[in-house]
């Protein structure tokens, strides 16, 4: 087997650095003994201090095996280096890494003190990667259609297979939080016979709290008029996002907001109504069409429901909060 020099990992979602992370441990290791052959580095091995410095890093790097045939370094936290000058060192070491080292580096962020910001990774890092024959992997589900694809790709490369229904079920439920189907799918593959076809009865009790969902997806709930998913939706966007519910009205009003700009705008296409409003085709594609269906008494009705919700948010009326955008949300549901 050849030997790759060095693996860079990045992405956005915890559960995939994780999973891949295990993965390029135990394709280094090939059998060797972790307590002899495995160092792993975190922020608090980098700090010189009240700063960073890589050099521990580098150091573990050029550090012979002893009792094994090779060392596997890991690199937790490199997004402290987020600048050219603080890699330097590394770059230098990746220009004649040791035979006998496979370093895998992780790009997130610190915790101690927590960043604020991932930057990207510099430069002259991916280019001294590639030079040197290592593999730069970058992880993300993407969106849209490629998300779907994603995980549509990991229930396929399972060895419990759900139905049609079971996994429509699983995707509704996890929402933006996709990357839940990853432990879902480990879980149902200790409990259940490999190759079984899971019906939604199945699956249900496995699949806990449900996900986030995006802004889209409620708007898409209103514009269709379906009122109970619409309601689903808020209450998942409320508590697994933690949104307020001031939030979602600066959402809905940003959404009909973009109609009344449209309404008696003379506009005709999704092309000059995304140029106007600033925003990518498809999108503008269904304000267009929302707003043609609603009509323009209906987006006026719209504005001042919201409005009207604003000073109900803001102490006019003594409801609670969630209770006032629940029933904003249905009346603009209803409209449809």
């Amino acid at each position: 087997m050849t030997k790759v020099p060095v693996v860079l990992i990045s992405g956005d979602d915890d559960v995939l650095l994780t999973r891949s992370l295990n993965a390029h441990i135990e394709k280094a290791l090939d059998g060797q003994d972790k307590a002899f052959a495995l160092e792993e580095l975190t922020e608090e091995n980098y700090r010189l201090v009240e700063q960073f410095h890589i050099s521990k890093l580098v150091d573990a790097a050029q550090t012979a095996p002893f009792l094994t045939d090779g060392r596997v370094v890991v690199a937790r936290h490199m997004g402290r280096f987020g600048k050219k000058d603080d890699l330097e060192p590394l770059v230098q070491y990746l220009q004649s890494p040791l035979e006998t080292t496979t370093l895998i580096l992780v790009w997130e962020k610190g915790n101690v003190p927590q960043q604020q910001r991932l930057s990207p990774v510099p430069k002259n890092l991916v280019e001294a990667i590639e030079k040197s024959g290592g593999i730069l992997e970058k992880l993300t589900t993407g969106k849209g259609k490629d998300a779907e694809k994603w995980l549509s790709g990991e229930l396929n490369q399972s060895p419990i297979k759900l139905s049609v229904e079971a996994r429509k079920r699983v995707a509704d439920h996890f929402g933006e939080e996709r990357t839940r189907v990853v432990s879902l799918l480990k879980v149902l593959a200790s409990v259940y016979s490999h190759g079984e076809t899971l019906q939604i009865q199945d699956v249900e009790p496995y699949l806990g709290a449900a996900g986030s969902v995006m802004p889209w997806d409620l708007t898409d709930s209103i514009d269709a008029g379906n009122i109970r998913e619409a309601l689903e939706r808020l209450k998942r966007m409320l508590a697994a996002d933690g949104r307020h519910p001031l939030g979602v009205l600066a959402l809905l009003h940003s959404h009909y907001e973009k109609m009344l700009r449209v309404e008696g705008s003379g506009l005709e296409d999704e092309k000059s109504v995304a140029t106007t409003l600033s925003i990518s085709a498809y999108p503008a594609k269904k304000i267009l069409s929302t707003s043609r269906k609603l009509g323009k008494n209906n987006i006026f009705r719209a504005i001042g429901l919201i409005s009207e919700a604003d000073l109900d948010l803001k102490g006019k009326k003594g409801w609670p909060p969630e209770l006032v955008v629940e029933i904003l949300v249905a009346r603009l549901a209803a409209m449809r």
